[in-house]
């Protein structure tokens, strides 16, 4: 029979191509999940890992075998979840997973929130972009992840399920004074993570311009810094901004080019309790009455 530790082992190395990630994410040491998978291979008899340059990668089998270990893992962290919906709010878990900025804003606010009305209820918190974070949410790793979405955005998959949180207006930040954006066109850009990378290239795009970037940085505090250093000119979102200004940085908000913040289920309904009660927390802070917004393919 398969070691469920050594298929979360697994599951974990596939994520991360890479024994260190992996390790570190689980809070193992390297020569332990190297352990794990030598005898992983062994229960098996299948070769799963193969050294590539200075990491590994996974051979078919492995890959297999990988897949079938997400899906096995998400249904036993399904299984306490119904579990945990029989005992009700006095005791469980609950696990989140946020992009920086809503970390550094009202997620403690809501985790806050969670822990006065449900004191016996437990939340995990991890910090991950939207995209890693919709992975550890369709593999059963987080029960609710909070990402976000621009219009030009493509939908996520059908068994997303979305809940508005609030609308993220995008701002230019200058080191000087500026006018309209058409006139930063000869200016040096600093970038972010690819879907706010893709959104920067779209509002150029729509002034007429392309933009020259410079700079790449997920860190808005880092970005702020270069700006204020005169490096090069930017557009953070508004979340960023309240999480930590930079007091020699210019703002203006630009019209029409917000974001929309969403905190995502995977699965059919209802939501266990205690995700109910995260959700309801979220939506709290954010102002917002947790409305439900239309299927992904609606939304096209």
């Amino acid at each position: 029979m398969l070691d469920i530790v050594r298929l979360r082992v697994l599951a974990a190395v596939a994520r991360h191509r890479s024994v260190t990630a992996a390790a570190r994410e689980l809070h193992y040491s390297q020569p332990s999940v190297s352990h794990h998978l030598a005898k992983l291979e062994a229960e098996t008899g299948a070769k799963l890992v193969q050294r590539a340059g200075r990491g590994i990668r996974l051979t078919e089998a492995g890959r297999l075998l990988a897949e079938r270990a997400g899906e096995i893992l998400g249904r036993l962290d399904a299984a306490e979840h119904e579990l945990a919906a029989h005992v009700g709010l006095r005791s469980g878990r609950v696990r989140l997973a946020a992009f920086p900025s809503a970390l550094g804003t009202f997620v403690p606010r809501a985790a806050a929130r969670l822990a006065r009305e449900h004191p016996g209820l437990a939340l995990r918190i991890t910090e991950a972009e939207p995209p890693e974070a919709l992975r550890m949410l369709r593999a059963g790793y987080v029960d609710v992840a909070v990402i976000f979405r621009y219009a030009d955005t493509a939908p996520e998959d059908n068994g997303v399920r979305l809940t508005r949180l609030l609308d993220d207006p995008s701002h230019l930040l200058t080191r000087d004074e500026t006018g309209e954006l058409p006139e930063l066109a000869d200016q040096p850009w600093i970038a972010g993570c690819e879907r706010c990378r893709i959104h920067l290239l779209d509002l150029c795009r729509a002034a007429g311009f392309a933009p020259d970037i410079v700079f790449t940085s997920d860190d808005y505090v880092a970005v702020q810094a270069m700006v204020a250093a005169g490096m090069g000119v930017s557009v953070l979102p508004g979340l960023a901004l309240a999480a930590h200004r930079a007091p020699a940085v210019r703002v203006r908000e630009l019209p029409g080019a917000a974001r929309r913040v969403l905190a995502a289920r995977y699965g059919e309904p209802p939501d266990p309790p205690p995700t109910v009660a995260l959700l309801a927390a979220l939506a709290a802070e954010c102002g917002h009455n947790g409305q439900d917004v239309r299927p992904p393919e609606a939304e096209r």
